[in-house]
């Protein structure tokens, strides 16, 4: 039991650690949205600004690749330990998305330029970074735990007797006398 607690534990802490190095990562390749500061408050400055998707889109593939990179680790070096391996994926890749909207919302790396056309005095400033679609906090989890089962549906099917029905020999073709 101890050692499929170890199992789940050092994937999750594993996947958290990625989490956090993913942030940095997001908050270096994401563009901000240009705000101007009015007498109102900020508002965004420009409403046809493609920024907010792009950091939606630079979330989802920063996470939805280390997704898939942990999914395929996790499979080919949990082969004793399946199950806690899964279950720490799932939780830790949870636990990795929420970290990346953390770090990459809370610190700010690279150059940071907005641009956008503004009335006379009044000053453009970039905005923090956040996700509006936030259906892409799923994709780390998702990717990993599918590609994890993928891998394993694979190894199984290949092992398993149902390749063989009817009690066929487990020869290949070419090896069948004829």
């Amino acid at each position: 039991m101890t050692r499929e607690v170890r199992a789940f534990a050092v994937t999750v802490l594993t996947l958290a650690a990625l989490g956090a190095a993913a942030g940095l990562l997001w908050s270096g390749l994401s563009p901000r949205a240009p705000y101007a500061i009015t007498d109102q408050g900020t508002v965004l400055a420009d409403p046809t600004t493609q920024a907010l998707i792009a950091a939606d889109g630079w979330f989802a593939v920063i996470t939805g690749g280390l997704g898939l990179l942990c999914g395929g680790v996790a499979w080919f070096a949990a082969r004793r330990w399946m199950l806690p391996v899964l279950l720490g994926l799932c939780a830790g890749g949870v636990l990795a998305s929420m970290l990346t909207l953390w770090t990459g919302s809370t610190f700010t790396l690279g150059a940071v330029t907005v641009s956008a056309a503004a009335a006379p005095g009044v000053k453009i400033v970039p905005g923090a970074l956040k996700l509006t679609a936030s259906g892409v906090l799923v994709s780390w989890p998702l990717l990993g735990v599918g590609l994890f089962g993928l891998l394993e549906g694979m190894h199984g099917y290949r092992e398993s007797p149902l390749r063989h029905p009817y009690g066929e020999p487990s020869t290949p073709l070419d090896h069948r006398p004829l």
